[in-house]
């Protein structure tokens, strides 16, 4: 159950409160994930601040996300006029000093917990007192950034997933140091953006990877076990359980690296015996096969 904030009845209807509209987004990371980001709060009307470590990810970001919307446009999906207009909402960029004036600001950087408390209190630093902080994690603990920052009533979740601009679903995460009001504006945004957002506790995996992580994990020890193949794996999944992709599959796109740096979190939280990492999974990310990034993975992805 989530812990009760004063002054919220418990499953109460969202409200957006006075003042608190989001306008201004800034997305911390240029890789898959925040690039997804960015395209789909672009699409929803946000201006969007792109940074990235360099500016030529940055820029190289922009025109990966040009040639998408080009493609929807050829397919009769969207007008010239909407590529336009959303990609003139998004300015990419290399210095972080260019996100201080946004609203909200998501951070989409690599799955450490060291990495992203770090950004956190650089963060909050840099950006305006109101500025809401948020984490892209798909697993971490948010509290551990909160208390990173001198605003923890200003930092939550927002866990948008693989593809972002595709999968309908969003996973609100609420810290117990965040205020009624961040909550609701993060669910206002991801409402606005057209997902379907769920509120969960502080609780690592929170609940997609509490749940899916486990069932990836054993698919792995049945491969390393000899059960069946890695294409009947998948195909007994897809076929008797109406999955739209089997599991190892969906660890190649995930990737192999993303999905260990998971488990181990999994496993430190709760240290059921589930969440070990299989070790054929651990010394594929070692040798460098991390899925469709890398272009091998379970299966090959270089032709």
């Amino acid at each position: 159950m989530l812990p009760h904030r004063p002054g919220m009845a418990r499953d109460a209807p969202w409200s957006v409160p006075s003042g608190a509209m989001t306008t201004r987004v800034g997305i911390i990371g240029s890789g898959i994930m925040g690039s997804g980001i960015a395209e789909v709060a672009s699409r929803a009307g946000y201006e969007v601040i792109l940074r990235s470590r360099k500016q030529e990810s940055a820029d190289a970001t922009l025109a990966k996300m040009d040639s998408n919307l080009k493609r929807a446009v050829d397919k009769g999906r969207l007008s010239e006029e909407d590529h336009a207009a959303i990609l003139g909402r998004v300015t990419a960029t290399a210095a972080l000093s260019a996100v201080a004036d946004c609203d909200l600001v998501i951070e989409s950087v690599v799955e450490d917990l060291a990495t992203k408390s770090a950004l956190f209190t650089e963060l909050d630093q840099v950006c305006g007192p109101d500025t809401i902080l948020a984490t892209n994690t798909s697993t971490l603990a948010v509290t551990e950034l909160a208390v990173a920052t001198g605003r923890p009533d200003k930092v939550c979740g927002i866990h948008f997933f693989n593809p972002a601009t595709a999968m309908k679903l969003v996973e609100i995460v609420t810290p117990m140091t965040a205020s009624d009001e961040t909550i609701e504006a993060a669910v206002a945004f991801a409402t606005k953006c057209g997902k379907d957002p769920v509120k969960v506790a502080d609780r690592a995996g929170f609940i997609v990877n509490h749940l899916l992580f486990p069932y990836l994990n054993n698919a792995v020890r049945m491969l390393e076990n000899g059960t069946a193949s890695r294409e009947h794996i998948d195909q007994a999944m897809m076929g008797g359980c109406n999955f739209p992709m089997g599991p190892l599959a969906l660890l190649d796109l995930v990737g192999l690296d993303t999905s260990v740096a998971i488990l181990d979190a999994l496993y430190d939280e709760f240290g059921d015996h589930h969440y070990r990492v299989v070790p054929l999974l651990r010394r594929m990310v070692t040798a460098g096969y991390l899925g469709r990034k890398s272009g091998q993975g379970f299966y090959d992805y270089s032709k």
